[in-house]
């Protein structure tokens, strides 16, 4: 058949339009989420600069997101970047966007999974940090708290292998106990007294002697996390020849789980300033920069802010919620990462072993690398997922890139003048990010840090190696060339 590898199965097309939402959205809601309002929107830029910023970011991925659609229904296949690149630039580029992207993918999983373990610190203490333990960049990593991570990530790996109507489904059903968790948060905001509107001035974060970023710095300094705060939106093209619903329905999915992410990272931020503990006043800015001085629920402004407005039952329900979020990021990203895999695969630049389909419809030997790669990650500890996630940013903003500018070429031969300049547009946008975070620029301060440009680094000469050994070893393999639809 003509999308299988050595085997008579082949994906099923099973996803519904929810399940399809819900894996996008599960991915661009994770762990950072709860973390990022007090530990980089508000010490960056304050509630406002946050919003704004947020706003613009997430224009910015409508923008792109314009030109997925374009490209989706032009190539309706798993694999999306990776063909798109491919198609249009030649094989080369297909590989070098495929392999950017899939640490991207990739690189999300163990930092939830072993995020599991920064909640639990949180709300139970030291009840997991049991048996041997060694430490990593200053953080320790325990034996009972990697046992929890790795059973996670056992647990979903099973899970997702299941069938891919199985892990829609699961997905679904976690989304909305993400979601209903933030809605209760929301609702107890906006009624509790001990929540202020008041405490939310200064709108920008003040401009210290240790702090003198203006406005537009704080701005863009919040605004360049993009890649990193909507990476997933992008997962839904890999999951095009699962779903049974026509592609001309997936601009709405992705532009919806932009929006929608856009207002639950605002929600959080606000939440987490608008309740600031009585011993700080109302001043948000002293209350934020004494978080790394707490311990347990008070280190994190989120779970904070919960239990001071519920109590008890606001720290089950945030609880329940960050739980969800991080699985939905696991499950999300192990979906995408494996079918990205297997389309490169099919596609001859993988070995035939990632292109193995189970009785389920499901490319498991794909999602078993990924699995026992994440695992292995998390033996790294806390600071390494977070340096390898910064490049990650690099990995989606490159994504972005070959999509927007495979876009422009196309629309070009077609005379399609409004995707040509959205293309033109995504693609500039995309390599701005980039920019902003690969080179240092002075009175910003958003640049990766150094442990990541080594990390960085590496990946780029495995990369070489990998690609100049398969061609050397694999030249003789012709690739799948895939028709172009006309939209």
């Amino acid at each position: 058949m003509l999308f299988t590898i050595d085997t008579d199965r082949h994906l099923k097309r099973e996803l519904t339009t929810l399940n399809v939402w819900s894996l996008a959205f599960g991915c661009v809601i994770g762990w950072s989420a709860y973390v990022m309002p007090g530990a980089l929107f508000l010490p960056s830029a304050g509630p406002m600069g946050t919003i704004i910023a947020m706003e613009i970011a997430a224009f910015v991925m409508l923008i792109i997101s314009y030109n997925y659609s374009y490209m989706i229904k032009k190539f309706p296949l798993t694999g999306g970047e990776f063909i798109y690149a491919k198609m249009a630039f030649g094989e080369t580029h297909g590989f070098l966007c495929a392999w950017f992207l899939s640490l991207s993918y990739l690189s999300v999983i163990p930092l939830n999974a072993t995020a599991l373990n920064i909640i639990m610190r949180a709300v139970f203490g030291s009840a997991f940090q049991f048996g041997f333990h060694y430490t990593v960049a200053g953080y320790d990593v325990y034996f009972g708290e990697m046992l929890l991570a790795l059973g996670a990530i056992t647990v979903l790996m099973f899970l997702t292998s299941r069938g891919v109507i199985f892990t829609g489904k699961i997905q679904t059903w976690l989304v909305m106990i993400l979601i209903g968790g933030i809605l209760i948060l929301g609702c107890a905001t906006l009624i509790s007294p001990k929540a202020s509107s008041e405490n939310l001035l200064p709108m920008f974060r003040p401009v210290t002697p240790s702090f003198t970023k203006g406005i537009i710095a704080q701005i863009i300094a919040v605004a360049v996390t993009g890649p990193q705060s909507f990476v997933g939106f992008d997962t839904v093209p890999q999951l095009m020849e699962e779903a049974k619903f026509s592609s001309d329905k997936v601009k709405v999915v992705m532009d919806t789980s932009i929006v929608c992410g856009t207002f639950v990272y605002l929600t959080l931020t606000l939440i987490a300033c608008a309740v600031v503990p009585y011993v700080y006043g109302n001043s948000w800015p002293a209350y934020i920069a004494d978080l790394t001085n707490q311990d347990g629920t008070a280190s994190i402004a989120t779970i904070n802010a919960a239990r001071i407005l519920m109590g008890r039952a606001g720290i089950v329900v945030i609880t329940c919620s960050v739980v969800a979020a991080m699985l939905t990021g696991i499950l999300g990203f192990y979906t995408a990462t494996s079918r990205l895999l297997f389309s490169m695969a099919r596609d001859g630049m993988l070995p035939k072993w990632f292109g193995y389909i189970n009785e389920y419809g499901v490319p498991s030997h794909a999602g078993r690398f990924c699995g026992i790669i994440s695992g292995a990650t998390c033996l790294l500890g806390r600071p390494v997922m977070g340096w390898v996630f910064d490049m990650a940013s690099i990995g989606a903003s490159i994504g972005f890139a070959y999509t927007s500018i495979a876009a422009a070429k196309y629309s070009w031969r077609e005379r399609r003048y409004d995707i040509l300049i959205f293309g033109i547009l995504g693609f500039f946008l995309s390599l701005m990010m980039a920019v902003f975070l690969l080179v240092p620029i002075p009175g910003l301060n958003v640049s990766l840090a150094d442990e990541s440009y080594t990390l960085l680094f590496f990946w780029v000469v495995i990369g070489t190696l990998f690609y100049v050994i398969r061609r050397i070893w694999g030249g003789g393999q012709e690739s799948t060339t895939f028709p172009v639809m006309k939209n």
